[in-house]
């Protein structure tokens, strides 16, 4: 799930049935969201980076008035095909006033690593007074060695392995600073170890995840890579009974504007 615009040489893209195969475990994981957002009948909510749009449509079905935006033009028209009001938009520019009584955000937040205080301040614009902003992103440590792996691998390379790393993954101090200048009180924040079950190999999850990575390299040698970064994560994610399981940390929040 991504909200935000990139570079076209390196952007992370998104194909709907991809996703589906090695990443529906986002959507199914996050109900916990769901339940901290408590959505009402007749609320106007914005999913900020709906992705394919399946916890958006669980949204929809309890009776709220759900707009959903995200970056990526083929996961807005998967969502779409759902019935829902999707809309192709960069989460760090949202062009929202006083719209919603909610905004609510599962495994996007993290996406939109080159400004996310903008993220924040148009997410306050959106919101009507007293909305709450609510969500589940990465936070600090998560996919340590998976991105520990990725910089070597690129480091090898010759290439700059922090200068190809896309995500934000702040601390819950961090964070909670950044709701708070912008006119949030932090209702919740809590920072999550999470290890999550993989559908199948690592393999998928770095085709699927960390393509920025890929489309900076030679279409020639990702096939490489991909297999240089699973044998360096073998003996730390995958388990004797064969099954891999990322190092996910998530850092999951509930903030209010004043009323």
């Amino acid at each position: 799930m991504t909200a935000t615009a990139a570079d076209s040489r390196t952007a992370q893209r998104w194909d709907p049935g991809r996703y589906d195969r090695n990443a529906r475990f986002v959507a199914d994981l996050g109900e916990p969201v769901v339940d901290l957002l408590a959505p009402r009948p007749g609320e106007r909510i914005l999913d900020l980076g709906c992705g394919h749009g399946v916890l958006t449509r669980k949204l929809a079905d309890l009776g709220c008035r759900v707009t959903a935006v995200d970056a990526s033009a083929e996961q807005v028209a998967a969502a779409r095909d759902l019935g829902l009001d999707a809309r192709v938009m960069d989460g760090q520019a949202l062009d929202f006033e006083a719209a919603f009584d909610a905004v609510f955000s599962n495994a996007a937040l993290h996406w939109m690593s080159a400004d996310p205080d903008a993220v924040i301040a148009g997410v306050a614009r959106a919101l009507r007074p007293g909305g709450r902003f609510v969500g589940e992103m990465g936070g600090a440590g998560n996919v340590a060695r998976i991105s520990a792996a990725l910089v070597d691998a690129f480091d090898r390379r010759g290439l700059d392995g922090r200068d190809a790393f896309p995500w934000f993954f702040p601390a819950a101090e961090d964070y909670a600073r950044r709701l708070g200048r912008a006119g949030f009180a932090v209702r919740s924040m809590e920072l999550i170890p999470r290890p999550t079950t993989l559908p199948g190999d690592i393999a998928g999850w770095l085709e699927t995840f960390a393509e920025s990575w890929l489309l900076r390299l030679p279409e020639a040698g990702r096939s490489a890579f991909v297999d240089e970064v699973r044998t360096a994560l073998e003996p730390h994610l995958r388990g004797d009974d064969g099954i891999w399981r990322a190092d996910y940390v998530r850092l999951r929040f509930a903030a209010d504007l004043p009323a």
